[in-house]
Order: structure tokens, then sequence, then C-alpha cells
């Protein structure tokens, strides 16, 4: 055994990857996949048949679950692909501050402060009618490869 010290530097990340590895032929419509480096939605899948020489290869036509882009790829089925870890979490809103961040209650009762309002303008609109109306409202939130957005919207009634 060596008798010296060996010294790391903590990066401050687990190290728990944002995707993993899963055969292109597996992937099926409404599953996940990441198409250049962004997370999307399987919205088509097709397979066309193996060449004289080669693979089948798998078509796959995504929307980017957070800027709802149309992105397209065509990968050989027995090769993998990523597969972005999706979470879907659902907060209480407890505030929208002027320069457009929601406050949001958690489940262990902390807030979540670091969100913006949603781009899609139907979703954002029901959040502010709803907020300024003071109902109770819960929004989901996605989050997939270290980014987050809400993504969805539920009344559970007035306060």
């Amino acid at each position: 055994m060596s008798d010296e010290e060996h010294h790391f530097e903590a990066k401050g990340d687990a190290g728990a990857s944002k995707t993993f590895p899963q055969q292109a032929g597996t992937i099926r419509k409404n599953g996940y996949i990441v198409i250049k480096n962004r997370p999307c939605k399987v919205v088509e899948v097709s397979t066309s048949k193996t060449g004289k020489h080669g693979h089948a290869k798998c078509h796959f036509v995504g929307i980017d679950i957070f800027t709802g882009k149309k992105l397209e790829d065509i990968v050989p089925s027995s090769h993998n692909c990523d597969v972005p870890h999706v979470n879907r979490t659902d907060y209480q809103l407890i505030d929208i501050s002027e320069d457009g961040f929601v406050s949001l209650l958690t489940d262990n009762g902390g807030t979540k402060d670091d969100l913006k309002l949603p781009t899609d303008d139907s979703l954002l609109t029901q959040i502010k009618d709803g907020f300024a109306e003071g109902k109770d409202l819960v929004v989901s939130v996605m989050s997939a490869m270290g980014e987050e957005q809400i993504n969805a919207l539920k009344d559970i009634g007035p306060k």
C-alpha cells in the first residue's frame, strides 16, 4: 500500500446523471428522448428496414418539453440514445413578484423562489387571473436536465 495521502477537490455536484442510455429501438411514442441536447417528448417514431449492409434506422420526431420546438433525429435502432430523467412536482402558489418570479410552497413547508412565470400566454394569464381572484392554485413543475418550468395549473378552490 502507498503511504501517500490523496486530496480531492469537491466540485459541488453529486454527479447524478441527467440522462440514461436506452436502445433506440425500444423508445416509443409519448416517451422521452434527448435530441440535440434538449429533452423532448416523442410524438412520432418510424423505423426503416435494414439496407443491404446496414442497421434498421429509427426516425424520431420530438417536441422540446420546455420550448415546444419540434426536433428530429435518425438513429440506428441497435444504438443507444440518451433519455432524460423527467420529474413532475406539484407546488402550491404563494405569491407572484413584479419581476415575474413565483413563490411556491414545497412539501416540507419551505419556499421555492427561483422559478419564473411560464412563457406560454394562456397558462400565464390563467395563473395571474386565478391569483388575482384569490384562488388556491397548485402549479405543476416539470424538471429535466437541470431545467425547470411551470407547465400546468390546478385550482383547488377558494382560500
